[in-house]
């Protein structure tokens, strides 16, 4: 700091430090911004489009298996060709209740595998959508219960039927309702399969339920 006097005025000459300029600039300096970059990494979970595409073609062949086993029970009925003239010999599903279950069984179980489709188609489109492969998860498990439920009765009769039971004093009719037996155990047949399709498309939803 230098002083002077000229003319009894005081001039008083105040030098900037070097740390006021520094704090100037910076205060007056624009901010930089630094701008990161991430790489977008591709998104994982291309299997997934690949499960749903197996989960439709599984559905198509559990609704050939469960049709093909509702309308074979739905169909069988045969008569002997030997009758009296008060009794007729004759073997129809609804002479059963197990059977008559089943076949309900079984039409519920088409039905919904063919409802079930566009859901599955939408999980073909978008395999990352958690909301349809959970709904299809839930009724899938429905079904599975019910299909075993009622091949399982219908199974029981069936082995009756074949072998009967000495101690029930029921006989063995398959001896004479050939076509009867052999018809009802194709439907259980193809029941089963279509159980075990289901348990296949449970088994397939939940991998595609995991998030990695």
């Amino acid at each position: 700091m230098d002083s002077s006097k000229s003319s009894g005025e005081t001039t008083i000459n105040i030098t900037e430090s070097r740390s006021t300029k520094g704090k100037a600039a910076a205060a007056t300096a624009p901010p930089t911004i630094v701008a990161t970059t991430k790489a977008i990494e591709p998104q994982k979970g291309g299997w997934k489009k690949g499960v749903a595409i197996f989960d439709f073609i599984l559905r198509l062949c559990a609704i050939t298996a469960a049709l093909a086993a509702a309308a074979t029970m739905g169909t069988t009925d045969q008569t002997l060709p030997f009758f009296t003239q008060f009794f007729q010999f004759q073997a129809s599903y609804d002479d059963l209740p197990a059977f008559s279950f089943f076949l309900i069984a079984m039409a519920i179980a088409s039905g919904y595998l063919v409802l079930s489709l566009p859901f599955s188609i939408v999980c073909i489109v978008r395999p990352h959508a958690a909301g349809p492969r959970l709904l299809l998860l839930i009724f899938d498990t429905v079904m599975v219960a019910l299909t075993i439920a009622a091949a399982s009765a219908a199974a029981a009769i069936v082995y009756l039927a074949h072998n009967g039971n000495s101690n029930t004093n029921w006989n063995a009719i398959c001896q004479q309702f050939t076509d009867f037996c052999q018809r009802v155990s194709g439907a259980v047949v193809a029941s089963f399969v279509a159980a075990v399709i289901f348990m296949f498309l449970i088994v397939l939803s939940g991998f595609a339920l995991r998030k990695h």
